[in-house]
């Protein structure tokens, strides 16, 4: 990382500017790691931004969605191409921290060009491979037609969204800690980084399933054809709310999956030292509230009402919180949360 406190500090700052949640967040990490995924945040936020600006073309999005991408792959960031991202996406945020990233844009690269070289590289990966998921919503998903959705074909091709847009970072995350944090010496990288990569898959299926009537209303559903032509089902099906028994089968069935990725996370979760009690935290907290989401997603009667809101309320979110920080991330309490929420979901 940068050991620049003048960059640090520029980098707290754009953080509590984008995302106060986040930020508080982001301060429970080990301080050795703290900044490379702040700034790695920022990155994918901007990435997901320009890919989400839909008063652009589609086409559009996706060149300037390349042009950003290209900024990682060389060592000289091209200044004029990000100006114009800048200049033709800023005027168009309706969300005033995205707003605001978008204008620190080259503060945050700079901040990456003082980064040691193995950090860079690491966060050069993660840019080339993150955005990919997003280039399959923009191509996959080609048109925003209210009552069409277009669903993905297989379980394969959800495997792989799944992957682009959330596996990859557990991926990330492992090579950073070990690369940073002596208490990790002893991981075997490779086998950590495949557990990682399902922890964040169960974290993304658990987004899926929560946002599904929202994403079916925008046109995108994630549910796989393949699971819909089983149960006698369409995607424009899942527009009528009471087609929700029919599809008990398939949601069951990708619920199930979550789970058993977030299972793999939770072994990843328990490996980590004892005495690397942020590190721990940072990781049973999402599995946690994600078990707790899936919960509430598999008995929402309403789950394919839009104007439903599906997740854990403030008081669990603060109650996990409290629980694993009181017993330092003990392993024991913690996993008896787990199973019990395991056990609800089944």
């Amino acid at each position: 990382m940068s050991t620049d406190p003048i960059a640090h500090e520029l980098l707290h700052g754009i953080l509590r500017q984008v995302s106060r949640s986040f930020y508080l967040t982001l301060r429970v990490l080990p301080a050795p790691v703290r900044d490379q995924m702040g700034l790695s945040y920022l990155f994918a936020r901007a990435a997901d931004t320009i890919a989400d600006t839909d008063l652009i073309d589609r086409d559009r999005r996706l060149a300037y969605l390349h042009r950003f991408q290209a900024q990682f792959r060389n060592d000289a960031i091209d200044w004029q191409a990000v100006r114009e991202i800048q200049a033709a996406l800023v005027p168009h945020q309706r969300d005033s921290a995205e707003g605001v990233l978008l204008q620190r844009l080259e503060d945050c690269l700079k901040i990456y060009e003082g980064y040691e070289a193995g950090d860079r590289a690491r966060i050069r990966w993660l840019m080339e491979v993150l955005p990919q998921g997003m280039e399959m919503d923009l191509t996959r998903f080609p048109a925003d037609v209210p009552g069409r959705p277009v669903a993905l074909s297989t379980l394969e091709e959800l495997d792989r969204y799944t992957y682009h847009v959330a596996g990859c970072v557990g991926e990330f995350w492992t090579r950073m800690v070990c690369a940073h944090s002596p208490g990790m010496a002893r991981w075997n990288v490779e086998e950590m980084s495949a557990l990682g990569v399902r922890f964040g898959k169960g974290l993304q299926l658990t987004n899926i399933v929560k946002d599904i009537a929202r994403d079916l209303h925008n046109g995108r559903c994630y549910m796989p054809d393949e699971l819909l032509h089983e149960a006698g089902l369409k995607a424009h099906d899942l527009l009528d709310e009471a087609s929700l028994p029919a599809f008990r089968p398939v949601l069951d069935r990708i619920i199930r999956l979550a789970v058993a990725h977030l299972d793999a996370g939770w072994a990843y979760t328990l490996a980590i030292p004892a005495g690397e009690v942020r590190q721990r935290l940072a990781c049973m907290w999402p599995i946690l509230l994600a078990g707790e989401t899936l919960w509430r997603v598999a008995a929402a009667p309403g789950l394919l009402n839009p104007a439903v809101n599906v997740k854990a309320p403030r008081s669990t979110v603060y109650r996990v919180m409290a629980v694993t920080a009181l017993t330092a991330a003990n392993g024991t309490v913690a996993t008896a949360w787990w199973n019990g929420i395991r056990a609800r979901i089944a």
